[in-house]
């Protein structure tokens, strides 16, 4: 990007974003403790989600595929920090290199396995989220747009598995 674009944005005027929930997602989690790390690790969690009314309309042919990637908010996350450790590693990485739910903007990203669809209620497996956490997008998961064959773990690459660090959010 060009530098004299990037000056000009960063002085103009603040630029807010508003989104407003388009449903909320159930699960058995009711403290940060009990969540796991990611959704994938767990693939027997289970958990709804409700699309309000106002919205179902757009969950036509959402049963076609087996699994959704749903947008969130991260409402009860903590303190913004840029660099920390995570949960996988105890050294510092970017915020932007990593999948903390402590972020600028708190959108959480997780893919879940659709298991059935009522009306305006998605049955699903493999939550990570909070119970009542506020939902802001659903979109399909396509292997032929997202599986990258290519793609590689960055510094997670050999990092195990492991329970959430008690000091960590």
């Amino acid at each position: 990007m060009d530098h004299h674009l990037i000056s000009a944005l960063l002085k103009g005027p603040a630029v807010e974003y508003k989104i407003r929930p388009i449903g909320v997602i159930r699960t058995e989690f009711k403290t940060k403790e009990q969540c796991p790390i990611q959704g994938k690790t767990q693939p027997d969690n289970k958990g709804q989600i409700v699309v309000f009314d106002e919205y179902a309309d757009g969950l036509q042919d959402i049963e076609l595929f087996s699994h959704i990637t749903l947008l969130y908010h991260f409402d009860k996350a903590g303190e913004i920090k840029l660099v920390r450790p995570t949960f996988l590693d105890d050294a510092c990485h970017g915020v932007f290199s990593s999948r903390h739910p402590c972020r600028p903007n708190g959108i959480g990203l997780t893919t879940v396995k659709l298991i059935a669809r009522n009306g305006n209620v998605l049955q699903v497996t493999g939550v990570d989220m909070l119970d009542e956490t506020p939902l802001i997008d659903i979109k399909p998961y396509m292997p032929r747009f997202d599986r990258f064959s290519d793609a590689n773990n960055g510094w997670a690459e050999n990092k195990k598995m492991r329970p959430k660090p008690a000091d960590r959010e």
